[in-house]
C-alpha cells in the first residue's frame, strides 16, 4: 500500500466527481460549447475544486491536455515574480491542437499577495483571447474585487454524509477492505464533508487492518471519540473539575491531539448539549476565549484546563 489514494482515486472526468451536482452541470455545458470563462472556485478543503478543474481540462483538451493546461500552487509561488514570469510566459504562447485558448489553474489563489493579485488582474486582461484562468481558494473574500468581477464564481459546499460514504464504500470495495457501518459514521464525523481527509483516514486505518471498525478509525486518526469528549464536558458541568481534568490528560496522552483540536471537538459537543440556550452561549464564549489565547501562543494545557474550570462554574 505504497500509493497515495488521494491521487489514485482523483476523478479523471466530470462524471466521476462526487457531489456538487449543479456545478458539474454548468461545467459540462462549458465543455460541450468548447468555451470557458475565467472562473473562481471557492469553498472548504476537500470538496472537489482541484478535481473539477483538472477533469474539466481533460475533457476539453483530450490528448492535448498536457500542452494546454498548467497547474500552479499559489501558496508555494505567491510573489509578483511568478505572475510576471511563469504565468505570463505560458499565457502569451498560442494553444496547440487547434484550440482557441489554454487554461491556467492557480490553486490556493487566496495565498497570493495583493501586489501579485494586481499583476494577475492585468495578465487576465491582456491574454483573455488565448488563455483562461481558473482560480481556487478557500476564502473568496481574500481575492481582490477586480479579479472576482472578471470571474464566474462557483461556490463549493462540504460533501454530504451520503456522498462521503459513497466514496468510502467504492474505495473499500476496490481495495478489498471490510468496513463496518459504525466505521463509516466515524470517518464522516472526522472528515466533516472533506473527501480528502476521509480518504486519508481510511488509508491510515487500512494500514492497521483489512477489517475496519470505528475503533480502528479513531486510533488510526488520533481523534477522540465524541462520547469520550462528551463525558469530559459532562463531568466539568457537574462541577467535578478534577475528574474532567484527568480525562483531558487521558485524551491528550492517548490521542496526541493539539489544543486547537480538543477545543474544536469540545465545541462540536457543546453545540449538541441539551442545556439552556443562555448556558450554551456562556460555554461557547469560554471556548472562544481559550481558542483566541491559544492562537496568540499561550500554554495549551493551562488554557484547556481554564476552559474546563469555567465550564464547572457555568454548570453550577
Amino acid at each position: 500500500m505504497h500509493d497515495i489514494w488521494i491521487e489514485k482515486y482523483r476523478p479523471r472526468s466530470l462524471n466521476e466527481v462526487i457531489g456538487q451536482t449543479k456545478i458539474i452541470e454548468r461545467l459540462k455545458a462549458y465543455v460541450k460549447n468548447a468555451n470557458v470563462p475565467h472562473m473562481l472556485f471557492a469553498g472548504p478543503a476537500g470538496t472537489g475544486k482541484t478535481s473539477c478543474a483538472i477533469a474539466l481540462a481533460r475533457e476539453l483538451f483530450g490528448e492535448n491536455f498536457a500542452n494546454n493546461f498548467i497547474e500552479l500552487n499559489a501558496s508555494d509561488e505567491r510573489g509578483i515574480d511568478v505572475i510576471r514570469g511563469k504565468i505570463k510566459n505560458f499565457a502569451r504562447t498560442m494553444p496547440l491542437g487547434g484550440f482557441t485558448f489554454k487554461i491556467i489553474f492557480l490553486d490556493e489563489a487566496d495565498a497570493l499577495t495583493n501586489d501579485a493579485q494586481s499583476a494577475l488582474r492585468r495578465t487576465m486582461e491582456m491574454y483573455a483571447n488565448n488563455c483562461r484562468f481558473i482560480l481556487s481558494c478557500n476564502y473568496s473574500s481574500r481575492i481582490i474585487e477586480p479579479i472576482q468581477s472578471r470571474c464566474v464564481v462557483f461556490r463549493f459546499s462540504p460533501q454530504s454524509e451520503n456522498e462521503v460514504k459513497e466514496l468510502l464504500k467504492r474505495v473499500a470495495e476496490r481495495e478489498k477492505l471490510s468496513i463496518t457501518e459504525d466505521a463509516l459514521d466515524a470517518i464522516c464525523y472526522i472528515a466533516q464533508g472533506d473527501l480528502r481527509k476521509a480518504l486519508n483516514v481510511l488509508q491510515v486505518a487500512a494500514t492497521l487492518t483489512n477489517e475496519i471498525d470505528s475503533n480502528t478509525v479513531y486510533v488510526g486518526s488520533s481523534t477522540a471519540r465524541p462520547e469520550e469528549v462528551k463525558t469530559m464536558v459532562d463531568l466539568a458541568l457537574k462541577g467535578d473539575f478534577l475528574k474532567s481534568r484527568n480525562m483531558l490528560d487521558s485524551l491528550l496522552i492517548e490521542y496526541g491531539m493539539s489544543g486547537e483540536d480538543v477545543i474544536y471537538l469540545v465545541y462540536r459537543v457543546v453545540l449538541d448539549l441539551n442545556v439552556e440556550p443562555e448556558k450554551k452561549v456562556k460555554l461557547i464564549d469560554a471556548l472562544g476565549e481559550a481558542d483566541f489565547r491559544l492562537t496568540e501562543g499561550s500554554n495549551e494545557r493551562i488554557q484547556l484546563e481554564s476552559a474546563l474550570a469555567k465550564f464547572s462554574l457555568i454548570g453550577e
